[in-house]
Formats: structure tokens, C-alpha cells, sequence
């Protein structure tokens, strides 16, 4: 099978934009932010005559709090990702309903987050919005050397393998949740990113047609270079440590197992001697081997 340069594989993709978009809206879900939000738990902070908070009005325990805190902050880091899509499939063009359309629903998440964090008081919001501004501004694969690396199909790839890993994030993280409000938003998020998965599950799966070789070596890169969530955040030991086990060798093996099973990787064949040792590294992985 012909290898296709950068220009052709994305020509090639756009051939399956209008099915994967009809698919991708069958099972998105609408839902508003502010719907979910317990706005009569709130009050006023001191700037508005009320009180700011203080240490001990937490309404979330740190095992919650933690993890919350962690999902919040790479949601918040929603403009990197977008960066990272929009080198190769750009907002303005045919691409629009990937890049755009995925990121007007992903920044739902972090506002419903947010929103739910400050008016229930779960945390400091004033710790929580310093992190942000410090997340955001270090970002995601935005280093020059870093984003050069990355080509269309590894692009798709790594953002297939980072909304599987937001799915099984908030199932850790709801096991552990008690509270019902936060409970609805968690799950109005996981059924997103869960959708958001299928369809650049969908775009790789059309890679496997387009290139199979540049798709293989694309998961390969992609598995190999898992970040679990709250790795990147500065300054977070303490709270990575009270969320340990929401991501590992088995979580990351489970998301292995799906692409294999997506893209039929067990019975791939005339593949290059590189490509091939790729497979053979997502199989293992998967397996557990």
C-alpha cells in the first residue's frame, strides 16, 4: 500500500468528514452548563458583600476534590488541544466539524466543572484558578520541537487515546463521588468524551483504509506516549498521590484493547518492517503481555 504525504492523507480523510459528522450527531447529546449548576448553594465572595472562603468550608473531601481538580484543569487546557487539531485540519475549512464543533462541546466540561466548584464551595476556587492560569499558560504539546512531531493522523490518534482516558478517568472518579449534582455533570461529560472517542476512533479507523501505515505507527506513537491526567499539572504531588490508581498499566492496556479492536489491528497484514513492530507493540500492550 502506497504511504501518502501529509496533504494527500488529509484529501483522503475528508472522504469520510460527512458520514463520521452524520455519526458524531446521532450521538452527541445537547446539554446546557448552567442547567447542572446548584446555583442555590452559592453566595456572594467578599468583593459583592459576602464572604470569601476560608479553609474547612470544602464540601468535597480531597480524595473527590483531587481528581475533580485534575479533570478541571485539562479540560481548561481545552485551547492547546484545539492548537494541536487546527495545525493540520484548520476551523475554517471543510475540517470544521471535527476541530470546531469539538471544541464548542469540550469546553462545556470545564465550565460545569468550574461553575459546580465555586458555588458549592468544594475547594479553594482562588487555588483553583491560580492552577488554571498556570496550566493554561504551559499548555499542552506546545513547544516548537514537541508540535513538530506531530502529523495529521498522530494528531487524531492522540486525541482518540486522550477521550478514552477522560471516560475511564470519570468512572474512578464517580465510584468515589457521593455528591448527586456532581454526579449528573461527571456523567453529561463522560457521555461526551465517550462520543468524542467514536469519532476520532472513526478517522482512524478511515486512516486504516487511507494509510494503514502512517495509522498503525500513529496509535503506536500516540499509546506510548500516555500522560495520565494531573501528570502535567505543576505543583500537584499531593493530590496525584490521592488518585494514584485512577490510571495504570491496566487502564492503559484497556484503551490499547479498544483501538485493537476498532481498527482490527489483530488481522493487519503487508505492513513495513516498522509499521509491523509498531502492532506488535499495541497488541502487547493490549494483552497485557
Amino acid at each position: 500500500m502506497a504511504v501518502l504525504d501529509e496533504d494527500e492523507l488529509i484529501t483522503a480523510l475528508e472522504k469520510a468528514l460527512p458520514e463520521i459528522a452524520e455519526e458524531h450527531q446521532i450521538g452527541a447529546q445537547a446539554w446546557e452548563p448552567h442547567d447542572w449548576v446548584p446555583w442555590s448553594k452559592g453566595r456572594n465572595f467578599r468583593f459583592l458583600g459576602g464572604e470569601d472562603f476560608e479553609p474547612g468550608q470544602e464540601t468535597q473531601p480531597a480524595e473527590v476534590a483531587a481528581p475533580l481538580l485534575a479533570l478541571l484543569l485539562t479540560k481548561d487546557n481545552l485551547p492547546s488541544y484545539h492548537r494541536v487539531l487546527a495545525i493540520h485540519f484548520p476551523a475554517f475549512s471543510d475540517w470544521r466539524q471535527l476541530v470546531g464543533v469539538w471544541t464548542a462541546e469540550d469546553n462545556r466540561h470545564a465550565i460545569a466543572l468550574r461553575d459546580y466548584l465555586v458555588v458549592t464551595r468544594a475547594m479553594d476556587p482562588v487555588d483553583a484558578e491560580n492552577r488554571r492560569r498556570i496550566h493554561v499558560i504551559a499548555g499542552w504539546k506546545q513547544r516548537p520541537d514537541l508540535v513538530a512531531g506531530i502529523g495529521p493522523m498522530d494528531a487524531l490518534a492522540l486525541l482518540a487515546v486522550h477521550e478514552n482516558q477522560c471516560v475511564q478517568f470519570i468512572e474512578r472518579l464517580q465510584e468515589r463521588n457521593t455528591d448527586s449534582e456532581l454526579a449528573t455533570i461527571l456523567d453529561k461529560i463522560k457521555v461526551d468524551d465517550a462520543v468524542q472517542a467514536a469519532t476520532f476512533q472513526a478517522f482512524l479507523m478511515a486512516g486504516m483504509v487511507a494509510d494503514q501505515e502512517a495509522t498503525v505507527l500513529a496509535v503506536d506513537k500516540a499509546l506510548a506516549q500516555i500522560e495520565h491526567i494531573g501528570d502535567d499539572c505543576a505543583d500537584f504531588d499531593a493530590q496525584r498521590a490521592l488518585f494514584a490508581d485512577f490510571e495504570n498499566q491496566t487502564t492503559d492496556a484497556a484503551i490499547a484493547a479498544k483501538l485493537v479492536q476498532e481498527l482490527k489491528l489483530d488481522s493487519v497484514q503487508e505492513l513495513s518492517d516498522d509499521a509491523e513492530a509498531a502492532r506488535q507493540r499495541i497488541l502487547a500492550l493490549a494483552t497485557g503481555a
